[in-house]
C-alpha cells in the first residue's frame, strides 16, 4: 500500500502487518500505526531528548524542584560556603552580586496620602532601622547585606518577628541561616495539611508554619541543650527569601553551575604549581661509567636504616664514579593563560556577574564591550531587587514596622501606609553623557524629577526639603550661585527677579 503519512510528517511506510492487522481489526490496526508514527516522531525530534551513543551516559531525572533540593541541598550548602571561604573567586563574585545588590541599602519612603502621616512614619522608620538588629550588631540595611550575601551563598535565609517592648517600636528582626529549618521533618498534619523540609502547609497548599531549631545544628552551644527537637512558628512571624526558579519552596546556592569547575580550576593551577616546584628543585644529575651501578648519592637513611626520598632546591644529585652532568630542562607549558581565561569565564557566568569585576581582568575589554555587559548585568541586579529582594524580604518587614508602629500608638490603628522601595543607584560609565539623557528624558517628559532623584538612590521628598532650607537661608543672606534655577540660568546668565512682569506685553496691531 502507498504511503499513508501526512506530508509534514514523517515517512512511515504501510506495510504487509498493518494490512493483515487491518483485515482483522481496524481499530488495533489505527493504534498500532500510531504508535508507530510517534517512534518515528521521537526519533526524527529532539536530539537531546534520544537515546544513543552520545547520550547514553546522561543521566537525568523529571523530579519536581523540591525533590531535587531536598536531596542535593545540604551538599551544595556546605560546598559553596567552603569554596567561598577559600576561593578567592567565589569569594569576589558573592562580593560582587552583593554589592550591586544591595549596597548601601534599598531604602523606603512613606507612600501614602496623607504627606503628614508619611512625614511621621519616615522619621519612626529611621529610629527602627537603626536599631531592628535583634542582635544589636548592624542596622536595617546591614541585615539586608547579610540577608542577600546568604541567599546567594547557602540558597536561603530566614527571618523572625521578635517583639520588643521597650523599644518606641515593639519590634526587632532576628535572621537564621537555613540551616536552622528542619529539613528531615515530613508528615501529614490535621486538617489534610502536611509538612515537607520543615515548611508546614494548609490544606490549600499555602505556607502555615516552620519548623526550626532553636539553636543552629552545627553550632557548639546544640551540645549543651538536653534535646535536639524543632519547634513549630507561624507563618506569620517569618519571612524566607530565595530566588524562584522552578517554582520551588527553597532555594540553592548560586555558585551550583559553576561548583565544579571551580574546584577543578583550583586543582588543576595547585597541580601546576606542584609540577613547577618539583622541576625547580632538581637542578641536575652526574653521571658516572657504569649505567647499572647509577645511584643518587648519598643516600639519605633515617635511625632505622630506612632511605628517605625528598626534593630541595637547587639540588644536584651525584652518581656512583660520576664523569658527566645533565642539567634539568623543565618544560614549558603555553597557552596557560588563556585556558585559565577561558575557565574564568564559564565560572563567571556561572555565577551570573561579569569576567572583569570577578577576576579584575580589564584587559580583554574596551569601553563599548564594558558598557553592553553591565547594562546586561544591571538588568538582572534590577530583577532581583524588584522581583526577589522588596517583595520576599523588605515588603515583609515593612508590613511588621507598620502593624508595630499601630500597636504601640504611634499612627492610626486604619491608617494604610504603603512603602515606595528605592534601590541604589549604578555607577555612571560616562557620567556627562548620563546627566544629559536624564536631563534630556525628564524635559521631554518621558520621566518625572522624582524618579531621576529616586534613580540616583535618594529620598525625593528629603532631596526637596533640602532644596527649600538651601534656598530660604541663600535668599536670607542675600547668595546668589549657579545651581539655582531661579536666579541663575542653564547658560550662566542671571535671571530677572520677576519673569512675569520683567518681560514687555506684546505689541497689540
Amino acid at each position: 500500500m502507498a504511503d499513508r503519512s501526512s506530508k509534514t510528517g514523517p515517512s512511515v511506510p504501510w506495510g504487509f502487518i498493518d494490512s493483515a492487522v487491518a483485515m482483522m481489526s481496524p481499530a488495533t490496526a489505527a493504534r498500532r500505526y500510531a504508535a508507530r508514527v510517534a517512534i518515528a516522531n521521537l526519533r526524527r525530534g529532539y536530539e537531546g531528548g534520544s537515546n544513543g551513543r552520545a547520550t547514553s551516559n546522561w543521566t537525568s531525572v523529571n523530579a519536581s524542584a523540591d525533590a531535587e533540593i531536598a536531596a542535593a541541598s545540604g551538599p551544595l550548602r556546605s560546598r559553596s560556603r567552603d569554596l567561598v571561604r577559600n576561593n578567592a573567586l567565589a569569594a569576589q563574585a558573592v562580593q560582587v552580586l552583593v554589592n550591586n545588590i544591595v549596597g548601601p541599602g534599598i531604602r523606603p519612603r512613606a507612600a501614602s496620602a496623607n504627606r503628614k502621616l508619611n512625614r511621621k512614619v519616615d522619621k519612626l522608620w529611621t529610629a527602627f532601622a537603626r536599631g531592628c538588629d535583634f542582635y544589636g550588631l548592624t542596622d536595617f540595611y546591614g541585615l539586608q547585606n547579610l540577608a542577600v550575601r546568604e541567599v546567594i551563598e547557602a540558597g536561603d535565609i530566614l527571618g523572625l518577628k521578635i517583639t520588643d517592648r521597650s523599644a518606641s517600636v515593639p519590634l526587632k528582626l532576628q535572621l537564621r541561616e537555613i540551616d536552622h529549618l528542619d529539613a528531615a521533618r515530613v508528615q501529614v498534619v490535621a486538617a489534610n495539611g502536611y509538612i515537607d523540609q520543615g515548611i508546614e502547609y494548609d490544606a490549600s497548599g499555602r505556607r502555615s508554619g516552620y519548623w526550626m531549631f532553636p539553636e543552629h545544628p552545627g553550632g557548639n552551644r546544640m551540645v549543651f541543650r538536653a534535646r535536639f527537637q524543632s519547634e513549630r512558628i507561624g507563618a506569620g512571624q517569618v519571612l524566607h527569601m530565595f530566588e524562584r526558579q522552578r517554582v520551588p519552596n527553597r532555594g540553592v546556592p548560586w555558585s551550583a553551575p559553576a561548583m565544579l569547575a571551580l574546584r577543578d580550576l583550583g586543582d588543576w593551577q595547585q597541580a601546576e604549581l606542584v609540577r613547577k616546584k618539583t622541576e625547580a628543585c632538581l637542578v641536575g644529575i652526574v653521571f658516572g661509567d657504569d649505567e647499572t651501578q647509577n645511584s643518587v648519592a648519598p643516600i639519605v637513611q633515617d635511625g632505622a636504616g630506612n632511605q628517605v626520598e625528598q626534593f630541595e632546591p637547587s639540588l644536584i644529585a651525584y652518581a656512583r664514579g660520576g664523569k658527566d652532568i645533565k642539567f634539568n630542562q623543565p618544560a614549558s607549558t603555553a597557552g596557560i593563560a588563556e585556558w585559565n581565561r577561558v575557565q574564568m569565564q564559564m565560572i563567571a557566568a556561572g555565577f551570573r556577574v561579569p569576567y572583569a569585576l570577578m577576576t579584575g581582568d580589564l584587559s580583554q575589554n574596551n569601553f563599548s564591550s564594558s558598557r553592553v555587559g553591565l547594562n546586561e548585568f544591571r538588568r538582572m541586579v534590577e530583577q532581583l531587587q524588584w522581583q526577589t529582594v522588596i517583595p520576599m524580604f523588605c515588603d515583609p518587614v515593612w508590613g511588621w514596622f507598620i502593624e508595630a508602629c499601630q500597636l504601640a500608638g504611634q499612627i492610626p490603628v486604619d491608617a494604610i501606609v504603603p512603602a515606595e522601595w528605592a534601590p541604589p543607584r549604578f555607577e555612571m560609565i560616562n557620567p556627562l553623557q548620563d546627566v544629559q539623557a536624564d536631563l534630556l528624558e525628564t524635559r521631554a517628559g518621558f520621566a518625572s524629577p522624582q524618579q531621576m532623584i529616586a534613580k540616583r538612590g535618594y529620598d525625593p521628598r528629603a532631596v526637596i526639603d533640602d532644596w527649600a532650607a538651601h534656598a530660604a537661608e541663600t535668599d536670607a543672606l542675600g547668595l546668589i550661585f549657579d545651581s539655582d534655577p531661579r536666579k541663575v540660568s542653564k547658560g550662566g546668565n542671571v535671571q530677572p527677579a520677576d519673569p512675569v512682569q520683567a518681560t514687555p506685553p506684546p505689541q497689540q496691531e
